[in-house]
């Protein structure tokens, strides 16, 4: 019972965490290039990994008998960041969240090619539900139109591969390697548009301590996740994790003063009702790394 509280108070900080990263990568949009906020993030990351887990694992944290998949994970990751932020510069926090986790349901439909994974009728039956949802929110004449929809699912579907890809490699690939990696392909890889944004401009000091909090809340919550799937079992947290878009809401309110419509609201219900059916029928087995690619956790 103790463990089992233990996980389920870990997620919902861990989505806490989450909400709050994506709501001051909202707020440096006012003030720095995208790609500038997006490589921040990763190099704190990989900060975070060298100087607290590398020390520990040694060479077992980089040597990888798949490296080009690992690669290539980190790069759809990569550019889910950067559409993402990109859809914070002109949505507000709550529905670009919602439409992001229409994930799950874009991973439903590329499981079976893919993964050769059967799709049984209720996983269809959901997609199409959730879909349902996104056209709720994106609907023309709605508060939520335009390009930000557009880099919101672009996003969710550079997601969806990302968790494959995760699912595929966790048979072989601990989870703190494939966290490694993340950190270490989106540095370099946002490293080489830099110089392209950089105009020389120095952050304020809040902005310098905001943007170095964007890497620690990212790798603090991602560890807690997997501290969490650790402790309890993924049919009682995975539920939780959709606890984030309550607190997209929340704090999308209170720091820009944004609040949805009822048929927004509705579809962003949608979404998370379809998402979360989807995560509800994965068994809870196998390896804490497998458990997370299963169930689609959420990664900044």
């Amino acid at each position: 019972m103790q463990h089992r509280l233990y996980g389920i108070i870990l997620i919902l900080i861990a989505t806490f965490l989450f909400a709050v990263l994506d709501t001051f990568s909202k707020y440096l949009t006012a003030f720095f290039a995208v790609p500038l906020i997006v490589w921040a993030r990763y190099f704190v990351h990989l900060v975070f990994m060298l100087v607290g887990i590398a020390p520990g694992m040694g060479r077992e944290i980089v040597v990888t008998k798949r490296p080009w998949l690992m690669i290539f994970r980190g790069l759809l990751l990569v550019c889910s960041s950067l559409l993402v932020v990109l859809a914070f510069r002109t949505l507000p926090l709550a529905e670009t969240t919602a439409l992001v986790f229409s994930t799950p349901l874009l991973v439903a439909l590329l499981a079976g090619p893919l993964l050769g994974e059967k799709v049984p009728l209720k996983s269809w039956l959901a997609t199409i539900s959730g879909f349902g949802g996104v056209l709720l929110i994106a609907r023309p004449g709605g508060s939520v139109f335009g390009m930000g929809v557009v880099y919101a699912l672009a996003c969710a579907l550079c997601y969806a591969g990302y968790q494959i890809l995760t699912r595929k490699l966790s048979v072989t690939e601990p989870a703190m390697r494939q966290l490694f990696y993340t950190a270490l392909i989106g540095t370099i890889a946002m490293s080489f548009v830099i110089p392209t944004y950089w105009t020389g401009e120095i952050p304020t000091l809040k902005q310098a301590l905001i943007i170095t909090s964007l890497g620690l809340l990212g790798g603090t919550g991602h560890f807690l996740l997997i501290r969490a799937f650790r402790e309890t079992m993924a049919s009682t947290l995975s539920p939780l994790l959709y606890v984030q878009l309550v607190w997209a809401t929340l704090l999308g309110w209170i720091a820009f003063g944004h609040l949805a419509d009822l048929l927004t609201t509705i579809g962003m219900l949608i979404i998370g009702g379809s998402s979360l059916s989807l995560a509800l029928r994965w068994p809870a087995r196998g390896k804490p790394s497998q458990i997370a690619g299963r169930i689609g956790l959420k990664s900044q």
